[in-house]
C-alpha cells in the first residue's frame, strides 16, 4: 500500500520534532521532510511533493494564511492546519479553513509535547482523511447578496417568534466547513431551525459560527445549554462537548452537556441525531454531509426509523465521501443528493425526494 507523504512546517523546533515522530509511528505515513517557515517548506517542495502539508498558521517570514492560499492557487494539496488553542488562533484558523484547509489539530501554549503525544490518535486520523480529500470539491461560496435595506439605518426590532414545529439537524466534518458556508449562505431568512455538528475543536466553534453569522442572511451562533430552536437560527455544537435537542412543550431547546467522544468525537452526530429522533420524530429533518468515519451513520437510522426524512451529501459533491458513504450503506439515508440539493432539502423536503 502507498504510503502517505507528509510535510511538517512549523517554526517550533520541538512541534516539528514531536508531529514528525508521532506520524513516523504509523507505517502507513512518512515524513518526508520538516520546515521552519514556508520559503524553507517550498525550496523543499520543489524536490519532492507531498501528499498532505500539516501547517501552522503564524510563522515568520511567510504567514501560513498567504502560504495556503498560494499553494492552493498553484497546486491544491490537502492541508491539515496546526494552530494554537487560542482566540486569535481560531480566528485565523478560520481564514485557512476558508481558504481550503481541509482540518484542524490544536496545540496549547504550555505542556506542549505532553499534549502532542496524547493527541496522536487525532494526528493520525486528521492527516489520513486529509489524503482522501478531494479537493476538486472544495466549493466556494457565492458571495453574499448585498443588502439594500433598512438596515443600514437602523437596527430591526423582532416581534416574539411563532412556535416552530419542524427543525433540521446537519453533521458534518472533513469538508464541511466550505460545504456548510455553501449552503448556509444560500437560505433565506425565513427557514426552519437548524442543529449543526461540525466536528471541530473546542473554541473553533465560536469563531466559525462568527464568520457564517457575518455572510448569512440567517442567524448563526455557537450553542449554549437552553437556547431555543427557532427559524432563521442555526445554532452550532461547540467543540468539546456535546450538543441535544430536547422538547419543551411544542418548543425545541438545545442541551450542551459534557461526556465522553461517540464516535471518536465530541461533540457527535450520532449523538444530536439520536436526540432529535427521540424529541422531535416525524418534525425533523436528517442530514449527513462530507466527512471521514461513519459518525452519524447511527443517529441518521434513529431519525429515519421515527419517521423523519433523511438525506445524504452524494459522493460526486463530497471532499470526503466517509459519514455519508456509511449512512447510505446502513440504510439511514432516504436519498442521496449533490450539495447543490441540499439548500433545497432544508426548505423543501418533501419536493427534495420526488425531484
Amino acid at each position: 500500500m502507498k504510503t502517505i507523504k507528509v510535510m511538517v512546517i512549523d517554526d517550533s523546533a520541538v512541534v516539528r520534532q514531536v508531529l514528525a515522530a508521532t506520524l513516523a509511528a504509523d507505517p502507513a505515513i512518512e515524513v518526508i521532510a520538516t520546515a521552519p517557515d514556508p520559503v524553507f517548506a517550498r525550496e523543499k517542495m520543489n524536490r519532492l511533493w507531498p501528499d498532505v502539508i500539516v501547517l501552522d498558521v503564524e510563522m515568520p517570514r511567510m504567514d501560513g494564511i498567504t502560504f495556503l492560499k498560494q499553494l492552493m492557487a498553484e497546486r491544491p494539496t490537502p492541508v491539515v492546519i496546526c494552530s494554537t488553542l487560542t482566540e486569535k488562533g481560531a480566528a485565523t484558523t478560520m481564514q485557512a479553513l476558508a481558504a481550503g484547509a481541509v482540518s484542524i489539530i490544536t496545540k496549547p501554549q504550555l505542556n506542549l509535547r505532553q499534549f502532542l503525544l496524547d493527541a496522536s490518535d487525532d494526528l493520525i486520523h486528521a492527516v489520513k482523511g486529509a489524503a482522501r480529500a478531494n479537493l476538486r470539491r472544495i466549493v466556494t461560496p457565492p458571495p453574499p447578496t448585498p443588502r439594500q435595506t433598512a438596515d443600514a439605518i437602523l437596527p430591526t426590532s423582532q416581534a416574539m417568534a411563532r412556535t416552530t414545529e419542524s427543525l433540521v439537524a446537519i453533521g458534518t466534518s472533513t469538508g464541511g466547513t466550505q460545504a456548510l458556508e455553501y449552503v448556509l449562505t444560500a437560505l433565506p431568512r425565513v427557514c426552519p431551525g437548524l442543529v449543526i455538528v461540525q466536528h471541530m475543536p473546542e473554541r473553533f466553534t465560536a469563531a466559525f459560527a462568527e464568520r457564517l453569522n457575518k455572510l448569512c442572511q440567517i442567524e448563526v451562533r455557537e450553542a449554549k445549554d437552553g437556547d431555543r430552536v427557532m427559524p432563521g437560527l442555526a445554532l452550532i455544537a461547540p467543540g468539546g462537548r456535546h450538543m441535544l435537542v430536547k422538547r419543551s412543550g411544542a418548543q425545541y431547546r438545545v442541551e450542551i452537556v459534557d461526556g465522553p467522544p461517540v464516535s471518536r468525537h465530541r461533540p457527535s452526530v450520532d449523538v444530536l441525531f439520536r436526540s432529535v429522533a427521540g424529541s422531535a420524530g416525524t418534525n425533523a429533518v436528517g442530514i449527513i454531509m462530507t466527512g471521514m468515519g461513519d459518525d452519524g451513520a447511527r443517529g441518521l437510522k434513529e431519525m429515519r426509523g421515527a419517521g423523519a426524512h433523511t438525506f445524504g451529501q452524494n459522493e460526486a459533491s463530497c471532499v470526503v465521501y466517509g459519514m455519508p458513504k456509511e449512512a447510505f450503506k446502513l440504510g439511514a439515508v432516504e436519498k442521496e443528493i449533490p450539495l447543490s440539493q441540499i439548500t433545497s432539502a432544508i426548505l423543501h423536503p418533501v419536493a427534495t425526494l420526488r425531484g
